[in-house]
């Protein structure tokens, strides 16, 4: 039986695993594998970005050169962009971008090519696995009949399976390996297949099907963006009321049930609940049913950037008599969350877009991202450089938003020169006695 066959590769250590998309997700994921000396093979789209991969160049900041070189030192690794190697390996496990479309409808053309590619390579026993993030019914009824145009059929010549990535790039508390995986599979062999994959790098949480682990991943991070809109509305009702949100937290965190906290911001960023919710939402209309929590709480945090710079037109207009058109603004942070270069659907892009359209002149600070790279929301950006902060640069600028606080920036400096500061992620609470009549929290 080709189950009996998978499973032993998988015992004694010979299966070789195949990953497709070496980006925040697929390279810590061959990471993991290689350390428990299981050969991977990592295929990327991209020559360039294989060819630095075997250069020994990580090519993200949050994962270093020498965490690479170490892998390709160890023999177990290699980089490719020719999807014919991927016939050597026994699972494929499949971690490439879902994003919106610019109708916030789901974009799973990645996901599509990847599955018209694998079609042609495709052999009897192989595992497929999709990781990335998308709608229940997802692997059922977009990636099974396109695999199956091989002339291979699931669950009996080849295994099918979804296990959502859990990935959170810069936290140093989780890694891959530490953070347990849920699977589901529409068979007991196609389960079992992917949970002894799995178990070589993980703890694993089996459930009873792909569409029962592809809800799993939706529901861990519409929780986070229904909870971070319900703070964003309450930060703003507490700013009229002149009530510190950062304070109330801080006090409602000590209760030791009942109470998680979530912090507010200038919108919510990164690939994941920034997109999430947008998957269900468009999937539940097919049943005739409206996501009305998913809604509002979009509504209100895509509507923070603007709440944001129109709070910042008001503190100008107040304390500085000056209007937002023609002034000098520093964006203090471009990435979507700290101390990382990831800018995916950051909500600073957006910042930096409604302050040009009311006329600013805008530069940013970003100590993990020196330059902006092309992105899908926002090409014109790209090129835009981050200054270096010094007394003669901040000079010239009447105002100051933070919207990442990043570790290792100079905060007291910017209290010192500026004369404005709106603080979106109380990175200033220990300046702000000091500096009160400078820094705005909003």
């Amino acid at each position: 039986m080709l189950i009996t066959q998978f499973l032993k590769k998988a015992e004694n250590d010979t299966i070789k695993i195949g990953i497709v998309g070496l980006g925040y997700v697929g390279l810590p994921l061959a990471e993991a594998y290689i350390k428990q000396n299981i050969s991977v093979i990592g295929y990327d789209i991209s020559k360039e970005r294989a060819d630095q991969l075997n250069g020994g160049r990580s090519g993200m900041r949050h994962i270093s050169d020498e965490r690479v070189q170490i892998m390709n030192d160890s023999g177990f690794f290699k980089a490719t962009s020719d999807a014919l190697d991927l016939k050597e390996t026994d699972a494929i496990l499949i971690a490439v971008p879902t994003p919106l479309d610019a109708h916030y409808q789901p974009d799973l053309s990645f996901v599509v090519g990847t599955c018209n590619t694998l079609k042609s390579q495709l052999r009897k026993g192989q595992l497929v696995v999709l990781e990335s993030t998308t709608y229940p019914g997802t692997t059922e009824e977009i990636m099974k009949p396109i695999l199956e145009e091989s002339g291979l059929k699931a669950g009996v010549d080849f295994f099918l399976a979804y296990s959502p990535e859990r990935e959170d790039p810069g936290n140093p508390n989780f890694e891959t390996a530490t953070i347990p995986k849920v699977i589901g599979a529409d068979s007991e062999d196609e389960r079992t297949a992917a949970k002894a994959v799995y178990n070589k790098i993980v703890e694993t949480v089996m459930v009873s099907n792909a569409r029962t682990a592809e809800a799993t991943k939706l529901v861990e991070n519409i929780y986070r963006w229904i909870n971070i809109a319900a703070v964003n509305e309450m930060k703003l009702i507490f700013e009229k009321m002149d009530i510190d949100i950062w304070e109330v937290i801080d006090a409602a965190k000590t209760k030791p049930f009942g109470f998680q906290a979530f912090y507010p911001g200038p919108g919510v960023g990164g690939h994941c609940i920034r997109i999430d919710p947008y998957y269900l939402s468009w999937k539940a209309r097919e049943y005739g049913i409206t996501t009305q929590f998913i809604e509002l709480a979009g509504d209100i945090n895509t509507n923070m950037p603007r709440r944001i710079i129109q709070r910042l037109l008001e503190e100008m207009s107040l304390k500085q008599k000056k209007a937002l058109a023609g002034s000098n603004i520093l964006l203090c942070g471009i990435a979507y969350k700290k101390n990382i270069d990831d800018m995916r659907e950051s909500p600073s892009l957006e910042l930096l877009h409604i302050l040009k359209e009311h006329g600013a002149i805008v530069s940013y600070h970003d100590p993990f991202i020196p330059e902006i790279p092309n992105t899908r929301e926002h090409p014109e950006f790209e090129g835009m450089e981050s200054i270096t902060l010094n007394k003669k640069n901040l000079s010239f600028y009447d105002a100051c938003v933070i919207a990442t606080d990043h570790s290792g920036v100079d905060y007291g400096l910017l209290c010192e020169v500026l004369p404005l500061i709106l603080d979106t992620r109380n990175a200033l609470a220990g300046f702000k006695d000091k500096y009160r009549k400078k820094i705005i929290k909003a």
